[in-house]
């Protein structure tokens, strides 16, 4: 059991590329947060490179922000940031105002009000819940219903190591899978016309 501190109450992520790298950022301790460590975020957002520039994101369950903010960091055109938790949406929101981050929106709320609320696709999609919510597959038929993914758009998937993976639609073709810890994370990509 680490020591007891005053940061105990809040953790610190770090960006690690583009232009904010190495900016330090604050979150609060609220139950199921828990920031992309650095390790597997630099192996995403090496698959992520080829497709970034200039692509509107989604980060579904923003909580720290770090997938959202590290991929407007690396070039993204527009990344939308969604939360539901009153504290984490405050500091994120400070956040972003600290980096003067135009090109990120954020939005306080469920994501599956946020899904049905929405016309316009993304291209590419980070879904990292709180593993207890137990909410992969309600979210990924949301987009798909919802036609929220423009075709080939990338979908990042984070879920526990022991538990297999989510049923998703066969319009969504896995690329990528790895481990670390007792985390496993995926890409997929979506093929328009590929099955529902």
């Amino acid at each position: 059991m680490a020591k007891q501190n005053k940061t105990n109450k809040a953790g610190n992520l770090r960006i690690i590329g583009g232009i904010w790298r190495g900016r330090k950022l604050g979150f609060p301790e609220v139950e199921g947060l828990r920031p992309t460590g650095d390790r597997v975020r630099e192996t995403v957002f090496n698959w992520l490179q080829p497709i970034l520039g200039d692509s509107r994101c989604l980060d579904l369950f923003a909580g720290s922000g770090a997938l959202g903010l590290e991929a407007a960091s690396r070039g993204a055109g527009e990344v939308v940031l969604v939360e539901t938790d009153r504290s984490a949406y405050q500091l994120l929101q400070s956040n972003l105002t600290a980096l003067n981050a135009s090109q990120c929106q954020l939005f306080h709320g469920r994501a599956e009000q946020f899904l049905a609320s929405q016309k316009q696709a993304f291209d590419v999609v980070f879904i990292d819940p709180p593993y207890q919510s137990n909410m992969w597959t309600q979210i990924a038929q949301l987009l798909s219903e919802r036609h929220l993914l423009n075709d080939g758009a990338r979908i990042y998937l984070e879920y526990p190591r022991r538990q297999d993976m989510p049923d998703l639609p066969s319009s969504w073709h896995l690329l990528r899978e790895k481990q670390a810890g007792d985390v496993k994370y995926c890409l997929f990509k979506f093929e328009a016309g590929a099955g529902e």
